[in-house]
């Protein structure tokens, strides 16, 4: 049994060196913080250390859900995730397929670069970008609101605007890069089957509703399934650089109400409780949906 797996080993041991780095990733950000986990379940004193520190069980647990500002950040939170799963998630497939259709290889690779650029964009420069253009003085958007006789908006000041700001520009930022895996799902369909649709008269839509979407079906729901399990995963950093005192209302979310408690306040236990609550929502978000999907489907994580 050693010899047959020191076999294997040394078989594979180009592709495992490829593998190593990742595996180094994710060990080193991924499984070695949750240590840091035992830290909500303590009343942690950065002076005497985690094992020093007094142990209090679920106090900040009881804490956060006793907190009138919860439900407000979490709700935040759940609606900011389905709105980016809601009309986030069709965008990069729809990208996809209208690619697919195009036949001026030029004209079909200039597209796509252009779709992939924002997604190398660093968060402060997307805000900055927002800030511009939003500006209720020399923003172009304004500027067209006023040039049709209305007032000009301070979107950025406005609560009732956040979300749909943040939305489209997740969407802006996040098309390309997500079709990517869906136009690689493409090549894998059998050119034959269009052909047969083809014969039996079947346009470019049915082709589509009929082959191209079924083709690519399998990477749809396990690509849909992820994202479910990131709902309650937003960047901090977009939100924290256009939100705002004045948008608070629908713009604080956890991660950033995390980092006002844990790194403003120093409060690192119930920041940690706070999380680790939220870490658990997620994964019971993904096993949910993995179990609907194999109840009702071929396809699942596991």
């Amino acid at each position: 049994m050693e010899l047959s797996l020191i076999r294997k080993l040394k078989r594979d041991r180009t592709y495992l060196l490829l593998l190593a780095p990742v595996l180094l990733y994710y060990l080193l950000f991924k499984y070695v913080p949750m240590f840091g986990i035992i830290v909500s379940f303590k009343d942690y004193n950065l002076f005497t250390g985690v094992w020093q520190s007094d142990w209090v069980g679920l106090k900040y647990y009881r804490m956060f859900f006793q907190n009138p500002d919860a439900f407000v950040i979490f709700k935040n939170t759940f609606l900011l995730g389905a709105y980016k799963l809601l009309f986030g998630f069709p965008a990069p497939i729809v990208l996809a397929l209208l690619l697919n259709e195009l036949r001026l290889k030029r004209y079909k690779r200039f597209v796509q670069t252009v779709s992939y650029m924002p997604h190398f964009l660093s968060a402060v420069v997307v805000a900055g970008i927002m800030v511009m253009i939003l500006s209720p003085s020399t923003g172009w958007v304004n500027q067209v609101i006023q040039g049709l006789g209305f007032e000009p908006i301070n979107f950025l000041q406005k609560a009732s605007w956040f979300r749909t700001i943040y939305v489209s520009s997740e969407i802006w930022q996040e098309i390309g890069w997500g079709s990517i895996i869906y136009l690689a799902a493409l090549t894998a369909i059998d050119p034959q089957l269009y052909e047969a649709a083809k014969i039996d008269g079947a346009g470019r839509w049915k082709q589509a509703l009929h082959v191209t979407l079924p083709g690519i079906a399998p990477a749809i729901v396990i690509l849909f399934i992820l994202q479910i399990g990131k709902v309650l995963e937003l960047g901090f950093e977009k939100v924290f650089l256009i939100s705002n005192a004045a948008t608070y209302e629908t713009s604080d979310i956890i991660s950033t109400y995390v980092y006002r408690i844990g790194i403003v306040q120093s409060n690192f236990s119930y920041a940690s409780a706070i999380d680790l609550f939220m870490g658990i929502i997620g994964l019971i978000f993904v096993y949910s949906a993995n179990q609907v999907s194999r109840r009702f489907g071929d396809t699942s994580l596991w």
